[in-house]
């Protein structure tokens, strides 16, 4: 009988990865192999157009639902607004649990509480079970998902164009309130606000298992690099999730950065969610402007969005990033300045010049503000960003407050959009001085950095090769 033949010798592959022996021999096909990064930022993507079609649901159901149960605005508000609220201080926890459990596990739970929320709301019958559904358990889910996840996918997966998958990723929640709003607006009046709550149910389900599959959470997971690293990142030291979160906070809120990098992205929320999102259509109803039209003017910022963000992803990889950010609030402010003046009962040019200039300007500011927090806190940065992206939606909320009762109080909105405006300028100072680093800064952001050690060893070392 003849003996075995060990054939292993004869097999192309190299013996160091036995497990992963077909990895580096020849393609059998033609086709281009595609790196897994770019796999892991489509279905991200998908999650985050998801997210904010999600998220921005409750303001579709708001009529349907006072319709029906008899229940005031400003109850029905109260959820969107511990929606927007819980958005927010979400992130920051969500990246380091991400961290500590991975990508996939904390990003197929938040899918999972979004269904549960949705589809709890067609069985309610009183105002605090909205508040639970929609406020709570959507707004844990979709600020799981919030920009902070954007830190840690393009953190992780990319060095080369880093900062425009950052300006793609990003761009995803103007494309999920393109997708969402007009579907869901049709299905509330068409078939009743139930549908659409079933359709968000179904829609959060059908992108858990892409997420399962398809969303690794670490390049080493599948034996390669980063895109465009050129060696192997550090393995990362496990934390307790939330205890790391506090502990980056409290070694960042003794630095001159966090507290500007804080300033500024409040203020974007002031003059973004918690103003133009909320406020525009009325205030230009104020002028006379249909109710529709005024619609279609804050869908047409939508569009706009998703090519300025990637443009900016595009910039923030060749221009300083304090430079690009401090001239974005600039503009902004200068615009909402004009505003007041440039409302009208119609859509005329001057207005609509407005609307493109605000819509290619509405989230540019996103990626040159992760890459600034790569740059002051290093492998912390995600969750450095994931708090500076919570004092973003504080402002947003406190925006979407006072900009009511200014109107209540004083019959228009122009105190609103000029205080908005003035507030940009000192977020375009802010930025600004972000440009140098005091040595007290460089320290304090260097133990912020040990603190953060858990999430990517690789990303502060990177981070200057990245544009940030």
């Amino acid at each position: 009988m003849p003996e075995p033949v060990d054939t292993s010798g004869s097999l192309p592959h190299p013996p160091p990865r036995p497990t992963r022996s077909t990895t580096p021999s020849a393609p059998r096909r033609g086709l281009p192999r595609i790196h897994r990064a770019w796999i892991v930022a489509a279905v991200a993507l998908l999650a985050l157009v998801g997210a904010a079609g999600f998220g921005a649901t409750p303001g579709v159901l708001v009529t349907p639902l006072q319709e029906e149960f008899g229940w005031s605005r400003g109850t029905i508000s109260l959820a969107i607004s511990i929606n927007l609220v819980l958005y927010g201080l979400t992130a920051p926890f969500a990246a380091a649990l991400m961290e500590r459990f991975g990508i996939r596990r904390v990003l197929a739970c938040a899918l999972l509480l979004i269904a549960l929320g949705s589809g709890l709301t067609v069985f309610m019958t009183q105002s605090w079970q909205l508040v639970l559904c929609w406020g709570i358990l959507v707004g844990l889910g979709t600020g799981s998902m919030a920009l902070g996840f954007v830190a840690i996918i393009t953190g992780r997966w990319f060095v080369k164009q880093r900062g425009l998958v950052t300006g793609v990723l990003t761009a995803g929640g103007a494309t999920g309130r393109l997708i969402f709003l007009p579907i869901l607006a049709t299905l509330a009046v068409g078939s009743g606000w139930r549908t659409a709550s079933w359709t968000v149910t179904i829609a959060a389900l059908a992108v858990v298992p892409l997420v399962v599959f398809f969303l690794w959470n670490h390049p080493r997971d599948v034996g390669v690099r980063a895109y465009g690293a050129s060696e192997e990142p550090d393995e990362p030291t496990p934390h307790p999730a939330a205890g790391r979160a506090l502990a980056v906070l409290a070694g960042a809120v003794r630095t001159k950065a966090f507290w500007l990098l804080a300033v500024g992205f409040a203020i974007c929320g002031i003059s973004t969610n918690g103003l133009i999102q909320i406020h525009l259509i009325p205030a230009a109803h104020d002028h006379g402007m249909p109710e529709p039209v005024a619609a279609s003017l804050l869908a047409l910022i939508g569009v706009l969005d998703v090519v300025g963000t990637v443009i900016s992803g595009w910039l923030t990889d060749r221009v300083p990033a304090p430079l690009l950010l401090g001239l974005y609030y600039a503009l902004r402010g200068g615009s909402l300045l004009l505003l007041p003046s440039l409302l009208d009962a119609s859509a005329h040019p001057s207005l609509l010049i407005f609307i493109v200039f605000y819509g290619l300007d509405w989230v540019a500011t996103v990626p040159p503000t992760i890459a600034l927090c790569r740059t002051h806190f290093g492998t912390a940065g995600p969750i450095v960003f994931g708090w500076v992206f919570a004092a973003h939606q504080l402002g947003a909320a406190v925006a979407a407050t006072a900009a009511g009762v200014i109107r209540d109080d004083m019959g228009s909105y122009t105190l609103a959009f000029t205080g908005a405006g003035l507030l940009c300028f000192v977020a375009a100072a802010a930025s600004i001085g972000l440009s140098g680093r005091s040595s007290a800064d460089e320290d304090q952001g260097e133990r912020t950095d040990k603190a953060g050690e858990g999430t990517d060893g690789h990303d502060g070392r990177v981070a200057a090769g990245s544009g940030a």
